[in-house]
């Protein structure tokens, strides 16, 4: 793994945090063990395609997850719904260089909001017999986590500024 860049995306991730106009939210991961992803996808239309215009992410879990979701955030903007499902796990995570073995998870993590969100669009565009709740919110990554009751009152977040930026002389 290329630590010089794994510590740039952790000192200046892109695209992180919640997206209240998202046109889809995916979350994958285990309240259990503390790991998750939570991907937000807003769409545009360019020359009578659909593409992806931004992505944002939310995750708790490891730095390694935090990385490659910040660079596979940056990696599906201007793509198609279905150029972006053919992305990988390992193409999500390949600015980072190779994973180690204990790593290899986090990619598969980022990959799998990247889908269940990707397949929250496509749900959200078929019709569906249940009126939508006008004026509600996805809930955010915290909610997920303290739904699952094991992890209720057990979780603390706390914003961190980001890192101060060194000069080079």
């Amino acid at each position: 793994m290329d630590e010089q860049t794994l510590q740039a995306a952790l000192a200046n991730p892109q695209n992180l945090g919640e997206m209240p106009d998202a046109d889809s939210v995916g979350t994958v991961g285990s309240p259990d063990c503390g790991d998750m992803v939570r991907m937000w996808i807003k769409y545009r239309d360019k020359d009578g395609q659909r593409v992806i215009d931004k992505a944002s992410f939310q995750s708790f879990g490891c730095q390694t997850a935090i990385a490659v979701a910040s660079m596979a955030t940056e990696m599906i903007r201007g793509k198609t719904r279905e150029e972006a499902l053919q992305m990988s796990a390992e193409e999500l995570s390949r600015p980072l260089g190779p994973l180690p073995p204990m790593k290899i998870h986090c990619g598969q993590m980022v990959e799998g909001a990247l889908r269940a969100a990707l397949d929250a669009e496509k749900a959200a565009a078929t019709p569906t017999p249940v009126a939508p709740m006008i004026g509600t919110a996805a809930p955010t990554l915290a909610d997920s986590l303290n739904a699952a009751g094991k992890m209720a009152g057990k979780i603390k977040i706390v914003m961190q500024p980001p890192a101060p930026a060194t000069e080079s002389l």
